[in-house]
């Protein structure tokens, strides 16, 4: 029995040698493998007579896969703010190392040997692209110094019109000379002045009187209702408060706060806490407004102080003579 092996393109391990070269599924493989390649490589064939220069996007950064050396390759040679497309294929096609993979590859495979030359490029090719390309650079370059030169034209064109319309702006005005008497020209500004002192003089044309309104002529007579301004109120015409100016009546008499204190607020806010608890825990119908005295604790002979009870003892009497000692003396 052969050995194990691992076929990359059909992703399996077979046991039947190299016999599994000649299989149908591997012959498909293969074949749809290099069909996917073969796009690229003719795309990049078209530039060795032409190459595009271009400026630099993100979208030149992207790779293909060479079949045959297994690896990534970049498709576009980038520098700078400039990309020469294809060039980075056509730089690895044209390489000593892939040409040993390719004749490896096509010998391990047993593929067609009509299509090894499709994915090998020559130096002279590869020399070829290497010319159009300093072409395309040249080509390139004019293109921009166009570009920059109708770019600077536009600009002096705007600069001048906005230099023009502030010149316009800026210029006096014309100022009409009395020795030229009525032919020369008259300012804006004197015509109007003229203008005006005509309005206010009185004119000397005999002009028809002008006819009278007859109010008592015939026609839909019109009823009046008299004038409804309220006695002793005013309105914002003749100079009143205005209504939404105007407090309350409630407001001015009682001036009232609107709900419940803060002190109510505060009270209910601890009864909605004490609702919370159990009903039935210590203390909780106490009522904590009632008053107590001094001594409502009981007395446990002073057990707490430090040193024998005999000692608290005689202290306790000793300060109850005192108290009533001084109760005594006061009352008298």
């Amino acid at each position: 029995m052969a050995p194990a092996q691992r076929c990359p393109l059909c992703r399996q391990t077979f046991f039947c040698g190299r016999g599994h070269v000649y299989s149908r599924k591997h012959q498909r493989q293969l074949k749809e493998a290099l069909e996917r390649l073969l796009p690229q490589v003719e795309a990049a064939r078209k530039a060795i007579r032409a190459a595009q220069v271009e400026r630099y996007v993100p979208e030149h950064e992207r790779c293909c896969w060479c079949l045959c050396c297994g690896c990534e390759v970049r498709e576009h040679l980038s520098h700078g703010n400039l990309t020469v497309l294809y060039g980075g294929l056509l730089e690895h096609l044209a390489s000593p190392e892939h040409k040993k993979a390719t004749n490896k590859f096509w010998w391990e495979n047993k593929a067609e040997v009509q299509m090894k030359e499709k994915f090998l490029v020559t130096p002279q090719d590869y020399a070829r692209f290497k010319k159009s390309m300093v072409k395309g650079l040249d080509s390139y370059e004019e293109k921009e110094d166009e570009v920059i030169k109708e770019m600077a034209a536009q600009i002096r064109e705007v600069e001048q019109s906005r230099q023009e319309v502030v010149r316009s702006v800026l210029e006096p005005q014309a100022v009409p000379d009395p020795e030229e008497g009525s032919s020369a020209p008259r300012s804006w500004k004197g015509m109007n002045s003229q203008v005006a002192s005509s309005l206010q003089q009185p004119s000397n044309l005999d002009l028809p009187p002008a006819p009278e309104l007859d109010w008592m002529e015939t026609g839909p007579s019109l009823t009046f209702i008299g004038h409804q301004d309220i006695p002793g109120v005013g309105n914002i015409h003749s100079g009143a408060t205005p209504p939404w100016m105007i407090q309350d009546e409630e407001y001015i008499a009682g001036n009232q706060e609107i709900g419940p204190s803060y002190e109510e607020f505060l009270k209910e806010k601890e009864k909605q806490k004490l609702k919370k608890l159990p009903p039935d825990r210590v203390g909780a119908n106490f009522d904590h407004s009632s008053r107590t005295s001094a001594g409502w604790l009981p007395s446990f002979g002073r057990v707490w102080n430090n040193g024998r009870r005999w000692q608290s003892r005689h202290q306790f009497k000793t300060e109850a003579a005192a108290m009533k000692k001084q109760s005594h003396t006061e009352k008298s």
